[in-house]
C-alpha cells in the first residue's frame, strides 16, 4: 500500500503560494490545527482558502496570507465570530465569496465528482445570489424548475484532522460528526491528513466500526501524525476544545500588542514550543486560580 507518513517540516514544502486550499473540520471542531500552523512558519500566502471556518481562517487572515476566502461561516462555536476574521471582513482585506452551507457542500460534491457544477435548490431567492453574480440559474431539462447551478470547488490541497490513521492513509474518525472531510479530500488534487496517532491497518477497525474508516488510502498523498494536532479546537473523543485557551486567543486577536505577545509566545516556535507554551499558560491559570 505504500508508506505515506511524512513530517510537518516536509508537510508544509508542499503548499506554494496562489494554490487554493480546502480546510477540513467545522468551526472550531476537529481543525488541522498543526497543519494550520505549520504553514505559518513557512512564507507561502495568496492563498484561497476553502472552508467551513475557524480559527484556521482567522490565523490564516492575521497573518496576512489569504488573497480569498471561500466559506460557509467563520466561527469558534463557543464564540460567535473570529474576531481576525471580522476585522478583515469588515476592512474587506481579502476577497470573499459567502455561499449557503448546502450550496457550499454541493460545490465540494460537484468537485469530488470531477463536474464543473452541480444543480441545487439552496440560495434560491436569496440573496446569496446577488452577493455571488458570478453565479447563475438552471432551468431543469425533465420538469418546470429552475435551480442554482453551484460551481465546483476544486482545491490544489485539501488538509484535514482525524482520530486515526495507518501509513497508507486510511483515515479514521472516532467523533460524533464527520463533518465533510471526505468530500474535501475528493475535491482536492492532493490531499494531507494529519491525525493523533498512526496505527497498524488492523488497529483501525479495533477502535471503530467500519463506517468510521472516512477517507480512503486513493486521496491521501501525505499522513503526518501530530498529537494533540487539533488544538485548540475539539478532536472527540480525544479532548475536547480548549475553552481557557480559545478565550486567550479570541481576546488576544483584539488588540493589537496583544496579539504581537500571544504571537510571539505560542506562534514563532516550532510545534513542541507551541504546546510546551500552552502547557505553561495552563499552569499559570491554574496557579493563579488556586491563589483566589
Amino acid at each position: 500500500m505504500g508508506d505515506k507518513s511524512m513530517s510537518l517540516e516536509d508537510f508544509a514544502g508542499t503548499v506554494e503560494s496562489g494554490m487554493t486550499i480546502g480546510i477540513g473540520g467545522w468551526g472550531s471542531r476537529r481543525k488541522p490545527m498543526a497543519l494550520v500552523r505549520e504553514l505559518l512558519r513557512d512564507d507561502v500566502r495568496d492563498l484561497t482558502v476553502v472552508t467551513f471556518g475557524g480559527p484556521d481562517v482567522g490565523l490564516l487572515c492575521a497573518a496576512g496570507r489569504v488573497r480569498k476566502l471561500v466559506y460557509g461561516f467563520v466561527s469558534l462555536d463557543s464564540i460567535a465570530l473570529d474576531p481576525h476574521f471580522r476585522a478583515v471582513r469588515e476592512q474587506g482585506g481579502v476577497e470573499t465569496a459567502e455561499y449557503d452551507e448546502g450550496m457550499f457542500v454541493t460545490g465540494l460534491r460537484a468537485a469530488a465528482s470531477r463536474l464543473s457544477f452541480l444543480p441545487t435548490r439552496a440560495g434560491l431567492g436569496s440573496d446569496v445570489l446577488t452577493m455571488n453574480p458570478d453565479l447563475v440559474t438552471i432551468a431543469s431539462p425533465y420538469a418546470d424548475e429552475e435551480y442554482v447551478a453551484m460551481k465546483a470547488l476544486r482545491l490544489d490541497v485539501a488538509l484535514v484532522h482525524v482520530n486515526r490513521a495507518d501509513r497508507a492513509g486510511n483515515a479514521q474518525y472516532l467523533g460524533p460528526d464527520p463533518y465533510f472531510d471526505d468530500l474535501f479530500a475528493m475535491a482536492a488534487d492532493r490531499c494531507y491528513v494529519s491525525t493523533e496517532r498512526i496505527v497498524e491497518p488492523g488497529d483501525l477497525l479495533a477502535a471503530g466500526p467500519a463506517q468510521s474508516l472516512l477517507i480512503s488510502r486513493l486521496f491521501v498523498n501525505g499522513v503526518i501524525e501530530t498529537p494533540r494536532g487539533a488544538h485548540f479546537t475539539s478532536c472527540d473523543p480525544d479532548y475536547a476544545r480548549d475553552e481557557a485557551f480559545q478565550a486567550h486567543y479570541a481576546s488576544a486577536a483584539r488588540d493589537a500588542d496583544s496579539w504581537q505577545l500571544f504571537r510571539k509566545t505560542f506562534l514563532d516556535g516550532d510545534e513542541q514550543a507551541y504546546h510546551e507554551a500552552v502547557a505553561v499558560f495552563h499552569a499559570n491559570r491554574d496557579g493563579q486560580e488556586e491563589a483566589r
